[in-house]
């Protein structure tokens, strides 16, 4: 029997714990079953060292790399598969692992490498309009394009990073995994080579979900993620409150910067916020309601809680643009048009339909099972990692 081949998964860990966590989580799970697999992780958490300061300026982390150089010799890995860069593990690795000729896996989950790019936001956004990618508005039209809308100096050094991240994956022997086949064509428009470009899904672990378990009769909807402007929750209460004050509940899960105003505001409207809860907690929260709903205004990658939801058999109402539909049975009944708020006030009085929801329900699950199966996982990576 032959060796497996080594993997180095290498990525930074967020200060707050998000769906990218629980990507990798459940991908470190996949990739052990083929796979020697070395986990690397550098985190964002931690008290600023002035190496990491250093780096700001430079987007180099001389203790990362010198962490990094340590494994490569100790593990010798075939290929390193990475995910989250910024700022800790930083870029120094690339041409750390370029050195030591290791085949590079970058995977993109968002489109942050576009955002910061610029220094200057009307390159960023057109005049009067906002980014679907990350959700910035152009307010006031003002020159700086800033990131992070709670400070001038982030903002600054993440676009000194994506720069230099953007010039990289465009100009380096570096392969690209994305989620869906718009995120593609947007790579190819921005000057990718095709060749680099592969399209390799977020595995889901399905080990305990081989049986449809939604209940159509069950009382409240869910939305669950960021209570923020960009997530569409605003529009999405302002809908529901005018179908729903006696009947569906809607279970909002999660916190942002609008929860205290949208609380305030819809006090007595069938609506409940909930506010965080763990991910083991949000799903069984998902698992036992009749439909989840998104309004977002951003393009996703591969929506976490929309997949997750899928292999309860939960049918999602969400808004049909980006990569969105790549996830669900083809002409799927309950996506709404972006933005087209009477739209989804038909989709949401169609749950009203038990039939309906069911035949929904049966759609979604044998789709996302279809997707997320390990057989089909394996030999989609099985032919990324071979491909020289």
């Amino acid at each position: 029997m032959s060796l497996k081949k080594k993997i180095i998964v290498i990525n930074t860990k967020y200060r707050e714990f998000g769906g990218e966590d629980s990507n990798i989580k459940d991908e470190l799970k996949f990739l052990n079953k083929y796979y020697d697999v070395r986990y690397l992780e550098f985190d964002n958490s931690k008290n600023l060292k002035i190496s990491d300061l250093f780096s700001f300026f430079v987007g180099s982390n001389l203790t990362s790399n010198k962490i990094l150089k340590k494994e490569i010799l100790d593990f010798k890995p075939d290929f390193a598969y990475i995910h989250n860069t910024w700022y800790k593990a930083n870029l120094g690795i690339f041409k750390i692992l370029k050195n030591y000729n290791v085949k590079t896996y970058l995977k993109l989950h968002n489109f942050r490498y576009s955002c910061t790019r610029f220094f200057s936001l009307k390159k960023h956004i057109k005049r009067g309009k906002t980014c679907n990618k990350c959700g910035l508005t152009n307010k006031g039209y003002k020159f700086f394009n800033k990131y992070y809308s709670e400070s001038y100096i982030k903002s600054f050094f993440v676009i000194l990073y994506g720069k230099k991240y953007f010039k990289l994956i465009l100009n380096q022997d570096i392969n690209l995994l994305i989620m869906n086949n718009y995120h593609a064509n947007f790579l190819e428009e921005l000057g990718i080579d095709k060749k680099k470009i592969k399209i390799f899904y977020n595995p889901i672990d399905l080990e305990n979900y081989s049986t449809n378990s939604y209940n159509s009769q069950s009382n409240y909807v869910v939305y669950a993620g960021r209570v923020t402007e960009e997530k569409g929750l605003a529009e999405l209460l302002n809908t529901w409150d005018k179908l729903y004050k006696n009947s569906l509940e809607l279970k909002i899960v999660g916190t942002g910067d609008q929860l205290n105003l949208l609380k305030n505001q819809y006090k007595k409207s069938g609506i409940v916020f909930l506010g965080q809860k763990s991910h083991e907690d949000t799903l069984q929260i998902i698992k036992k309601s009749k439909a989840v709903i998104t309004a977002t205004k951003l393009v996703e990658g591969q929506p976490r809680i929309l997949c997750e939801a899928a292999m309860f058999g939960v049918p999602i109402i969400y808004p049909d643009f980006g990569g969105m539909s790549e996830y669900f049975p083809k002409d799927y009944s309950l996506s709404f048009k972006q933005f087209d708020y009477q739209d989804l006030e038909t989709k949401i009085n169609s749950l009203s339909d038990v039939n309906f929801v069911k035949t929904i329900s049966d759609g979604i699950f044998t789709k996302i099972h279809f997707l997320l199966n390990t057989e089909t996982l394996h030999s989609t990576i099985s032919a990324v990692f071979s491909d020289e």
